[in-house]
């Protein structure tokens, strides 16, 4: 079974739901939705019991808001992911601090560049802010759960933590089809936070794929 959304996962067996899945539709806040992603977590009255629990998830629900919107605007809100035929995903890195250092959203069919998913263009524009490639303490938000080559870029850019809303079970790399965020044999794993406003972000993937 899955654990509540926004729970620190660990590596699980059974196949998640998939985001554009009409049977979340019917999923309520709190419940666990179909499917599984790693071990279950504490019930929603332990979490809510913890302080620290609680406004981690209303931080981790406010920055996938604004990962949401980038999904649509994008960085300059001049062309929309739907103009440019791009799905919609979204990433914002945020800093130790909560200071929004970069945004991304996908941009293979804008740019006609396979690797310009959402996390890997946040992950450069953050990188040459700072002028570093190692992004130490930093926290990925991102729509989607991160593919293989983007679960690699994580790790390599030493990212702390990864929150993410729906699970892509046919390519995803925290859980689905791989688990590479957590994977022991990788010497960098960022603890990984999955389901936070997954509603949200499988709606807008079905909206786009109708």
């Amino acid at each position: 079974m899955r654990s509540e959304p926004g729970e620190s996962l660990t590596p699980g067996a059974a196949e998640p739901a998939d985001a554009t899945d009409p049977a979340l539709e019917t999923v309520r806040p709190g419940q666990p939705t179909p499917g599984r992603a790693g071990r279950v977590g504490p019930s929603a009255d332990e979490a809510l019991a913890d302080p620290g629990a609680v406004g981690r998830r209303q931080r981790h629900e406010l920055w996938m808001r604004r990962a949401l919107e980038v999904a649509v605007t994008g960085p300059d809100d001049a062309t929309s992911t739907s103009d440019a035929g791009d799905v919609p995903v979204g990433a914002v890195l945020y800093g130790p601090d909560g200071t929004e250092l970069a945004i991304g959203r996908n941009e293979r069919e804008l740019t006609g560049d396979p690797t310009a998913h959402a996390e890997v263009l946040a992950l450069r524009r953050a990188a040459q802010r700072l002028g570093r490639w190692r992004l130490d303490d930093c926290t990925l938000v991102v729509t989607l759960e991160p593919c293989t080559m983007c679960a690699g870029a994580i790790a390599l850019a030493r990212v702390s933590t990864v929150v993410f809303a729906a699970w892509e079970p046919k390519t995803g790399a925290a859980g689905s089809l791989w688990d590479v965020l957590r994977d022991r044999r990788v010497t960098h794993r960022p603890e990984v936070y999955g389901g936070v406003l997954e509603r949200e972000s499988a709606a807008l993937l079905r909206a786009f794929f109708r």
